[in-house]
């Protein structure tokens, strides 16, 4: 669970120390900027931007019972927030594990590639698909 938010602390540590000089000398139309952008990017790469994640166990029975796939993914991975960003609202739609919480979602990704924890992986209908693009993942969530 702590290491999901290292790289939200650390860009938030980064973005308050890069506005210490401009917001020391009065420069706030820049420090107030640059500081909501580094606190944006670490909203953006914490837990705090996906669907509350489940447990492997749990996922897997929700989709056997209600046909929705199935997303592993892990905070602060890029193609994770890409395919978060592009399924915008559909995003409720699939049951989320995220893998540094549940080390059976882990142990599955683990499984289907070749030992590697690659993610986004994405399970519908008990087949994996790693890395999928966004549009056909959303298609996914349609037709379910």
């Amino acid at each position: 669970m702590m290491r999901a938010w290292i790289l939200p602390a650390v860009l938030a540590l980064c973005g308050a120390a890069m506005v210490a000089g401009p917001g020391g000398r009065g420069e706030f139309g820049v420090a107030v900027p640059l500081l909501l952008l580094f606190l944006g990017l670490a909203g953006l790469h914490s837990p705090l931007a996906f669907p509350r994640s489940l447990s492997a166990a749990e996922a897997r029975r929700r989709s056997a019972a209600d046909g929705r796939p199935i997303v592993y993914w892990r905070a602060g991975c890029m193609y994770c927030l890409r395919l978060r960003i592009r399924l915008w609202r559909g995003a409720r739609g699939a049951h989320w594990v995220d893998i540094w919480r549940d080390p059976a979602g882990a142990a599955a990704v683990r499984a289907v590639n070749d030992g590697n924890e690659t993610v986004p992986t994405v399970v519908v209908a008990g087949r994996p698909h790693v890395n999928p693009d966004p549009a056909w993942v959303r298609a996914q969530l349609r037709s379910r």
